[in-house]
């Protein structure tokens, strides 16, 4: 099925129709069923005071709310709608498989709501990159005059995307592992996993099932199934793949780009897969110093960002202007001061160890602010890896001693500082330490590699926290 063609359109009238968690997807769904004519039932695990309130809006609009009693699979139901976090295990989706009630998530709810004529998805997956990957491809179609928007787990909701008034071209969606699990139609124009590293296991199960369910993404390409030359088991997702007739695997590397691949050369990115004569020729696409920031994993992002676009026809100059236009989120590898010869930069959204490695990778020598949530992850391979780059570390968090210990074992020789505190003002503190260790040329480096909640209300918080503390200490003159 090609992902420009509209699947079955269902009779909603009256179908019961069970949806799982109030979420930020759960409670835009239910309303778009009931407006569609089916009988919605919302089931929640939370009673709460914010949970309340949701269900009495929803009961206002004739949906009906069961709070507290999300495992239970409501009388005659045919059909169950999840939000993206709700795990596989769940009771109430092991009472459905028992009773064959089929169970969709939004998306592919909003696959299925498509209406004639729909735009085609170019679709974007892996455990890091993804938004920053989303939002290039985004800003090069719109350079290409095309219109789009960035939807899925960023941006407009993809119900919005698909059942508003405004047309749009093509789109450039977001989907995480979560939602990939319960989306079994979508068929993407072309797709790309960025990358594969251990994330979300408790809720997978296993680290096949994880990248099974990504690997789900290349299912029914059209055009091209785009993977990571350096991470080989992105390809191995590619090969197993069942894709339209014609659909290409198309590479992106940061060394120089073999047939069907893009790549790096001499500064350039480049394109030896969408040209002519694939095996001589290559077309120039944009300069490294066009990306934003222009550290290795942001350049593989921008390699695949352009790969979808190309594939979707998109002209050099678009993907060129796109990439120049395009400005990361705040928190992702973001330069917030020069003190005193040393740059600080914030990267509170390297949550786990893989994007905390490739935000390591880019600078050296670091100083590196690192700790919190560890989320069951392990730092040896992450610290051998960054060692031989660490001027020093400065550690945080309710799971610090994990990245101690690791920093013990494989670079004995860096100087440690263990702050035993997991309040918010803990940050300043953790960015005078950092400062103190520091030299001129050096990059004092927050990349935790886990979560923020132990001291944070999320990352984003996190970050300003050390934008704030950097700032404090350039206003003071002390660095």
């Amino acid at each position: 099925m090609g992902s420009g063609q509209v699947t079955e359109q269902l009779d909603w009238n009256g179908k019961k129709v069970t949806v799982a968690g109030l979420g930020v997807s759960g409670i835009p769904a239910a309303r778009v069923l009931h407006g569609l004519g089916a009988l919605v039932t919302v089931v929640n695990d939370g009673d709460d005071e914010r949970s309340r309130a949701q269900a009495a809006e929803l009961e206002a609009e004739g949906i009906t709310v069961r709070l507290g009693d999300g495992a239970t699979l409501p009388s005659g139901t045919e059909l169950i709608v999840t939000t993206p976090g709700w795990r596989p295990d769940k009771p109430l989706f092991t009472a459905a498989a028992e009773a064959g009630v089929e169970i969709w998530g939004d998306v592919e709810l909003a696959w299925r709501l498509r209406g004639p004529g729909a735009a085609p998805w170019l679709a974007v997956t892996g455990t890091n990159g993804k938004t920053t990957t989303v939002r290039m491809l985004a800003s090069i179609l719109e350079a290409a005059g095309l219109r789009t928007a960035a939807v899925g787990n960023i941006g407009v909701s993809l119900l919005d995307a698909v059942l508003g008034e405004e047309p749009y071209d093509v789109l450039a969606v977001e989907l995480s592992s979560y939602q990939l699990h319960w989306a079994p139609s979508v068929r993407a124009h072309s797709a790309t996993v960025l990358n594969l590293a251990p994330d979300h296991l408790d809720w997978h199960g296993s680290m096949e099932a994880y990248a099974a369910d990504k690997g789900r993404i290349y299912e029914g390409n059209q055009v091209a199934c785009v993977y990571n030359v350096a991470d080989p088991a992105t390809e191995d997702l590619v090969r197993e793949a069942d894709v339209e007739e014609g659909c290409r695997a198309i590479g992106f590397t940061l060394g120089t780009p073999g047939p069907s691949q893009l790549g790096v050369v001499e500064g350039i990115l480049v394109d030896r897969a969408f040209v002519p004569n694939r095996q001589k020729n290559a077309q120039e696409l944009a300069e490294v110093a066009d990306v934003q920031p222009p550290a290795p994993h942001n350049i593989a992002n921008a390699l695949a960002a352009a790969a979808l676009a190309r594939a979707f026809g998109v002209e050099a100059k678009a993907v060129r202007d796109g990439l120049k236009a395009f400005r990361p989120d705040p928190h992702r590898i973001e330069l917030v001061e020069e003190i005193g010869g040393v740059t600080y930069v914030d990267d509170s959204k390297a949550t786990n160890t893989h994007a905390a490695e490739a935000s390591l990778a880019a600078y050296d020598p670091i100083v590196w602010i690192a700790g919190g949530l560890a989320k069951g992850a392990t730092f040896d391979e992450l610290v051998q890896k960054s060692a031989k780059r660490l001027r020093g570390a400065v550690l945080i968090g309710a799971d610090r001693a994990l990245i101690r210990e690791a920093l013990a074992r494989h670079a004995p020789e860096v100087p440690v500082v263990d702050l035993d505190r997991t309040d918010t003002g803990a940050m300043s503190e953790a960015v005078r330490e950092a400062a103190g260790l520091a030299r001129p040329g050096d990059t004092v480096l927050l990349a935790p590699a886990c979560a923020s909640m132990d001291m944070f209300t999320n990352y984003n918080k996190r970050g300003e926290a050390f934008a704030d503390a950097v700032r404090a200490l350039a206003a003071t003159g002390d660095a």
